[in-house]
């Protein structure tokens, strides 16, 4: 049910923004959204309180968010908690995020390595993923597990390239038990 929610939801945004040629900047609005929610997650919560008639929750996301993104992002914050669902509304952003990066050739790159990369080694390795994949840009983040040992696991969307020394001795270890030694 929650997907279906935010798949409506953030469709709605995605084809309204489309339609009028917004993608971008109304990306830029849902990450500042999302941002302030993150930095706020009572909101929500206060926001979704049965108990606070929808005239003022209106007001709470107008006084909230008018004036530091468009008309359109406040109506459709507004819509969100007339229908009430703002109690998903992460979820519908996200969604929105997501199909917006779809529809631009924009890919998401999760990037585990051993050590810290340099400005030039992590240049080298967006790179790569840009003439290895479909994508036009790609959102890189990067993070430090020392339990690989060396080399990196760079997962974009639902594929995985492992070349992490711990994958390659688990790999090893795994063969080496098949073989049987005869005497």
């Amino acid at each position: 049910m929650a997907k279906l929610i935010s798949k409506t939801y953030g469709d709605a945004l995605f084809e309204v923004a489309a339609e009028e040629n917004k993608l971008e900047s109304h990306l830029k609005e849902v990450e500042a959204v999302l941002d302030v929610l993150k930095e706020n997650e009572e909101y929500i919560n206060i926001i979704g309180y049965p108990r606070i008639p929808i005239e003022e929750k209106k007001t709470m996301i107008e006084s909230a968010f008018k004036g530091k993104v468009s008309d359109d992002m406040v109506g459709f914050l507004t819509v969100i908690v007339e229908k009430g669902r703002f109690s998903k509304i992460e979820e519908i952003l996200n969604y929105f995020v997501e199909r917006v990066h779809e529809a631009e050739k924009i890919g998401t790159a999760e990037i585990k390595s051993a050590i810290e990369l340099s400005e030039a080694q992590k240049k080298a390795v967006e790179d790569k993923l840009l003439t290895t994949t479909q994508y036009k840009k790609i959102i890189a983040k990067y993070s430090v597990d020392e339990s690989l040992i060396g080399g990196m696991v760079i997962r974009i969307g639902d594929r995985i390239v492992d070349s992490s020394v711990k994958t390659k001795l688990e790999t090893m270890a795994r063969e080496l038990s098949k073989v049987r030694l005869s005497n």
